[in-house]
């Protein structure tokens, strides 16, 4: 079964947002230098724990501050056709990324949220970048 294997943060302040978590949650935060943009790394506790890591950046042009999951898939051609099936939106096509290929969606219930779909996403590949 297809689960969320890693989350992001879009905020306009990320900065500010990172204290929050910090003190609130005790999640570290990590700036990855020399990417296309501004990122941070999110460690939400031991890898030997239950739980996932995430990301941090600001929205890009025309995206809204929020949270995006990625949800690991076996396929990822046949986990899009399955969604167009069922209504839902190719929002950014598949796209090659280091070690794997993601797209985005929107659901059909009308709702904002993204879902990146990763195809051969490994957790531990985030966690070494």
């Amino acid at each position: 079964m297809p689960r969320v294997a890693h989350f992001e943060i879009y905020t306009d302040n990320p900065e500010a947002v990172q204290s929050f978590y910090r003190e609130i949650f005790g999640w570290n935060f990590q700036k990855f230098e020399g990417g296309p943009v501004e990122y941070w790394l999110i460690t939400t506790g031991p890898d030997d724990q239950p739980g996932i890591n995430g990301g941090m950046t600001r929205p890009r042009e025309g995206q809204n501050p929020g949270t995006l999951n990625t949800i690991a898939v076996a396929s990822l051609d046949q986990t899009i056709k399955a969604i167009e099936q069922r209504g839902g939106k190719i929002c950014v096509p598949k796209m090659a990324i280091p070690q794997s290929r993601l797209a985005r969606l929107r659901r059909t219930s009308g709702g904002q949220r993204f879902w990146n779909h990763r195809a051969g996403y490994q957790c531990k590949v985030i966690r070494r970048i």
